[in-house]
């Protein structure tokens, strides 16, 4: 298996299906989101979920779990007060606040790495509950 990108701090790798999916979703448009886990045993961040460009974003809070963490990117299209068609790349962290201390620092630590390895993410959100990930912080900060 190929390798794209170590992460010095936790001695994890990402995946290069991590970043192939990723620059699908940003330049062909085929993915709407990602959801990357970590796979402790082989220290891997790896794909969890990939859903279509039909999907949106109540897709893709149904797809993080709510007794684990989890990274997603969302492609947010939206339509500015110009009347001009964009396209905002969202970073979500979701850090479920009942999880084990150990499972949390894993993934905060391991945030940065991943981070870098998909180039041209436009907002970054960090979320212990679905309130601080809801639609109206997304079309918020789009703005």
């Amino acid at each position: 298996m190929a390798m794209a990108f170590k992460m010095a701090a936790t001695g994890m790798w990402v995946t290069d299906e991590c970043k192939t999916s990723f620059m699908e979703m940003k330049w062909k448009k085929v993915h709407r989101f990602i959801v990357f886990k970590i796979d402790e045993a082989s220290r891997l961040v790896t794909v969890d979920k990939v859903d279509g460009p039909g999907k949106g974003y109540d897709e893709l809070a149904a797809s993080l779990p709510i007794d684990n963490c989890r990274y997603a990117v969302f492609d947010f299209d939206f339509v500015t007060t110009d009347n001009c068609k964009k396209s905002k790349i969202f970073f979500i962290a979701c850090h479920q606040a009942h999880r084990g201390l150990e499972k949390k620092m894993l993934y905060a630590i391991s945030k940065e790495g991943l981070r870098r390895a998909l180039e041209g993410i436009h907002y970054d959100m960090q979320a212990t509950d679905p309130t601080e990930m809801g639609m109206d912080v997304i079309k918020d900060r789009a703005k």
